[in-house]
């Protein structure tokens, strides 16, 4: 978006990883974002570039981006929480190693907060005499699926910085790089620790509203009462408002998950054992939610889904979207999987080959063999229904909503039953064709 709206910037993208460089100069992009194709496509080879020759972009470069992936740790100290800083400081290391002169370092990824601070010692302590590093914060506030739209019209664009001369002055720097079309009031200047933390805040909040609404689904479906007619007599209150409050089978994301976790660990760190319980407790509904719903098929289908076919629409953890990152979809396959049953799935935008990559219990032995003959992937939604004795749907793509469903009923094993985790189906009118439908937070009418 930069190179797009900027062109008299140079733009370079570096990775370590050839294959993914090369799935940005090809014809192919390695992701599916809406818009993001044109946009690569018009600027590539002008002022946007993509390369594998790390060390000539940082030289080159005024302000250098750090975006590397921060993942939670998955053992040692802090392991099912804190965040994994590795690729953040190899990366730290390879811009003092390399640089000749003074930079603006930039924080891109979702960072624990105080996490320039080691930035900077890492920089002082490896870096050629007499050369400056400036860090700012600047989280990115992007929904997949509309990224693009995000970008092009941000809600807000933040701006951390140290509250010194040279650190007011590289952060005016990286304002005029966005002043070239993000109106100046949505750039929001801030201190370094505070744009660190909003990222975190930001999506403990979104996700918490979600697990809250998912936490009244389970209320609805047992009392009768309809999910969307709470959420939508709740969002018309100003105070809060009618965003995030879908309900569905679960939240799933690169983000949200890591996020909390993250929240949770820095919590504990500062012995806020309270306050780390009450983010915790957000993962744990969004965990019970896709238990629920995987329960529920099971309960419907007469207790039992062995052996027979479960057909699941969409494994992307939203739509418009590529990304299976803590997909709801996987877990509610996984537990279909130790039920037994032959799973077919289909999804748009996923490969074949990430949805047996997600399905694999690494570990177990001939695992992978065993995912081959319990799942199959399908080319379309109508192969994935038929002969299904039950249909799931777990990513709210909009093809869905349009299916030739009875042509789908035609070919189904009887009773007929939809799943619907998203709450986008017409159940009334599926009713009508003969299937027994179940839409998350609203009554069992099967």
């Amino acid at each position: 978006m930069i190179a797009h709206k900027c062109p008299h910037i140079q733009v370079t993208i570096v990775d370590v990883n050839a294959d993914r460089i090369a799935a940005w100069n090809s014809e192919h992009l390695p992701i599916y974002e809406p818009g993001l194709e044109e946009i690569v496509k018009a600027c590539r080879g002008k002022n946007l570039f993509f390369s594998t020759d790390v060390d000539k972009a940082i030289i080159e470069a005024d302000l250098v981006f750090v975006s590397v992936n921060t993942p939670t740790k998955k053992s040692g100290v802090g392991a099912g929480y804190a965040a994994d800083l590795f690729y953040v400081e190899a990366c730290t290391r390879r811009i003092a190693s390399v640089a000749t002169s003074s930079k603006i370092v930039v924080e891109k990824s979702t960072v624990p907060c105080r996490t320039a601070q080691s930035m900077r010692t890492i920089l002082e302590a490896n870096s050629r005499p007499g050369l400056r590093f400036d860090i700012l914060s600047n989280p990115e506030f992007l929904a997949e699926g509309t990224a693009i739209k995000d970008l092009d019209a941000p809600d807000r664009v933040l701006i951390g910085s140290l509250s010194t001369p040279e650190g007011r002055a590289a952060q005016q720097s990286l304002v005029e790089v966005y002043a070239n079309w993000v109106p100046r009031a949505r750039v929001i200047t801030t201190g370094l620790w505070s744009s660190e933390l909003s990222k975190l805040a930001a999506n403990a909040l979104l996700a918490q509203r979600i697990s809250s609404i998912n936490a009244l689904s389970a209320i609805c479906e047992a009392t009768g009462a309809d999910v969307d007619e709470v959420a939508h007599a709740c969002g018309l209150d100003s105070r809060i408002g009618s965003k995030f409050l879908k309900s569905s089978v679960g939240f799933g994301g690169s983000c949200f998950q890591k996020d909390i976790l993250n929240l949770v660990y820095l919590s504990e760190s500062l012995h806020l054992p309270e306050v780390a319980d009450y983010w915790r407790q957000v993962i744990t509904m969004n965990e019970y939610q896709k238990r629920r719903f995987a329960q529920t098929v099971v309960s419907s289908m007469f207790n039992t889904i062995t052996n027979k076919k479960l057909a699941v629409l969409g494994f992307a953890f939203k739509k418009d979207t590529g990304d299976t990152r803590e997909t709801p979809s996987a877990t509610v396959c996984r537990f279909f999987r130790q039920e037994n049953a032959k799973v077919s799935i289909y999804d748009p935008k996923v490969p074949e080959k990430q949805i047996f990559v997600d399905l694999t219990e690494p570990g177990v032995a001939d695992d992978s063999q065993l995912v081959q003959q319990q799942v199959t992937v399908c080319k379309s939604a109508m192969e994935a229904c038929t002969g299904a004795e039950g249909i799931c749907v777990l990513t709210e793509w909009d093809e869905f909503k349009s299916l030739d469903w009875e042509a789908i009923y035609a070919s189904m094993a009887k009773p007929a039953m939809v799943f619907d985790g998203r709450g986008i189906l017409d159940a009334d009118k599926l009713r009508s064709i003969g299937f027994k439908v179940h839409s998350i937070g609203k009554g069992l009418n099967l």
